[in-house]
């Protein structure tokens, strides 16, 4: 049979024992409570610099494409311009001094045109007098051309008239590079040009080569720094 006093320190040890394991428990509880809530603000700090990598190249994105499509307005434009006018573009791209070049340039065919259509029409005249014997039309021959022979009239006709075309082609050309730099130029208006962009040259002498030297250029974009080496 116990004692009492057995029988009193028993269930004292029993609720001492379920008082540690209940204050472990709580513990237990607590620290899993901060780590869930720890592990929650760091996927949450995840996501919002996710949802911000994600806003930035999208604003990124937009903007290049905002500038692409003002860089295609700006050179459609100009180019739509010069194949007017000549000279209209550049002057759209406020190129201004490009103008007198251009109609400089495009005096060249039209006045070479004007002098070969001058000369095929006298010499084709000449031929077709000759030709038919109307010598009612002798007296209006060009003086130059009296002295040549039927064959030769035949001959300087149609390559007068081949001059012609030639004309007109170059003249075709000269129209078409104006457009085309009326569009280069309407693309450089939007092109930015700032202290990030540089090069630099240097010499250098490669290891283990005799009688050569090496030129470094190193190019800057946008604070960054690439070389290339170049032998001589």
């Amino acid at each position: 049979m116990l004692k009492t006093g057995t029988s009193i320190k028993i269930p004292a040890l029993f609720f001492l024992c379920l008082f540690f394991l209940g204050t472990s428990m709580a513990q237990t509880g607590a620290l899993t409570l901060d780590q869930r809530t720890e592990k929650k603000a760091d996927t949450e700090d995840q996501l919002d610099r996710k949802a911000k990598a994600i806003t930035k190249d999208q604003l990124d994105r937009k903007e290049k494409a905002d500038t692409t499509k003002k860089e295609r307005s700006i050179a459609s434009k100009a180019a739509l311009r010069s194949a007017i006018l000549p000279g209209w573009g550049q002057a759209y791209n406020k190129k201004y001094w490009k103008i007198p070049i251009v109609y400089g340039v495009l005096a060249i065919p039209l006045s070479t045109f004007r002098y070969n259509s001058d000369w095929y029409d006298k010499t084709r005249f000449a031929y077709t007098t000759r030709v038919t014997r109307d010598t009612a039309n002798y007296r209006n021959i060009a003086p130059e051309l009296v002295p040549l022979s039927t064959e030769s009239l035949r001959l300087y006709r149609n390559s007068f008239r081949k001059n012609m075309d030639f004309s007109i082609l170059g003249l075709l050309v000269v129209w078409g590079l104006n457009i085309v730099d009326a569009t280069v130029d309407g693309h450089l208006r939007t092109f930015t040009i700032t202290d990030d962009l540089g090069i630099q040259l240097s010499p250098t002498i490669p290891p283990g080569t005799k009688g050569q030297f090496g030129l470094t250029a190193s190019f800057h974009f946008n604070k960054q720094r690439t070389g290339k080496t170049g032998m001589y």
